[in-house]
């Protein structure tokens, strides 16, 4: 269980619950720190928060399935949120998914066979004045044409196939074509 974070994150984290009154408010950054080094939330990983922690499974379980940003099942190298609340629907995002489907050839919920990308849909990325929007990792890419859509799944994919201590977690937006 101990492979789902390193010695060191193992340490901070006790280290960090020991001393607050209420550890919960650790639960998302163990959960996030477990997910960065596996890649996604597995049940160990669950197991492992929970008991780093000293709080109820159940506890870290419910905020593991509330966020959308916490994977609790495999995904891609690079996942992708596409926007669908209101102000991105009426600025064209369904038009956009049905883009991004076909150019990845998945749905959502699915993975490309590299493994590369997972395609989800989120509700509001906090990014209604960019609307249409979608967020890769920790950046968020707005005003999205299908023309932006292709440059970023190249910088991504380029970004992708660097080696691990180059890459960048967040990346600038392609300029226009």
């Amino acid at each position: 269980m101990t492979d789902m974070l390193l010695q060191n994150q193992i340490d901070d984290f006790r280290t960090r619950a020991a001393v607050l009154a209420h550890p919960h408010e650790l639960i998302v950054d163990a959960l996030r720190a477990v997910q960065a080094q596996h890649g996604w939330v597995p049940d160990e990983g669950v197991a492992l928060v929970a008991e780093l922690l000293g709080v109820l499974l159940v506890e870290v379980e419910e905020i593991a399935t509330f966020y959308d940003k916490i994977f609790r099942r495999p995904v891609g190298k690079r996942v992708i949120h596409l926007c669908d609340s209101i102000c991105c629907w009426a600025n064209g995002s369904e038009t956009l998914a049905t883009y991004l489907q076909q150019t990845l050839g998945i749905g959502f919920g699915e993975t490309t066979a590299d493994g590369l990308y997972t395609l989800l849909p989120t509700c509001c990325l906090g990014a209604c004045g960019e609307a249409p929007a979608m967020m890769i990792g920790l950046t968020t890419y707005g005003q999205l044409t299908a023309e932006k859509i292709d440059a970023i799944l190249r910088q991504e994919r380029d970004i992708s196939s660097e080696p691990k201590q180059h890459r960048h977690q967040d990346t600038k937006t392609p300029e226009e074509p």
